[in-house]
């Protein structure tokens, strides 16, 4: 299967592509780099975000495939993506994901961790995305609101290590 979109890895670094809502978000966590990349690695933001994660894989990496469920039981919405990307050198780790068929939204989104020159741990949230469903375009409000409520989350995860 391939993504959604033509735009794949644009969510590395560089200006996001033009024709899609943008979210970026940049938080300095307290935990180190190496405990910081471990739980990005085995999918803190996204558990920390109230989401469920359907993969085979215990660890990201490049290729890997998954599924994020959002909501409860047989209500459950469950959006595939793939690994795109990755990063994993000293002071920096993250990857990209991308929308595969059958997610609401088509676009990648991704999560960087990086230091800087005093040692600070960042880590940055970047995404561009637009609907791919009906029902996504007509709620777009709605959806606007539930991805900056997510976004906040996996800040929030990724800072209470």
């Amino acid at each position: 299967m391939d993504v959604t979109y033509a735009e794949v890895g644009a969510t590395r670094e560089g200006p996001l592509p033009a024709g899609y809502l943008h979210v970026t978000r940049r938080v300095r966590l307290t935990a180190g780099f190496a405990a910081a990349a471990e739980a990005l690695a085995r999918w803190r933001p996204q558990h920390g975000a109230g989401l469920r994660v359907r993969t085979d894989a215990e660890r990201a990496g490049l290729g890997v495939e998954f599924a994020s469920g959002i909501g409860a039981g047989p209500l459950r919405l469950w959006v595939p993506c793939r690994i795109v990307w990755i990063v994993d050198e000293p002071g920096r780790y993250g990857f990209g994901f991308g929308t595969l068929p059958g997610h609401v939204e088509t676009g990648e989104e991704a999560f960087l961790l990086s230091t800087d020159a005093e040692g600070h741990v960042w880590f940055d949230v970047r995404a561009f995305s637009r609907p791919a469903k009906w029902w996504v375009k007509l709620g777009a409000p709605v959806a606007r609101l539930l991805q900056a409520k997510v976004t906040d989350r996996y800040a929030a995860a990724m800072q209470s290590l």
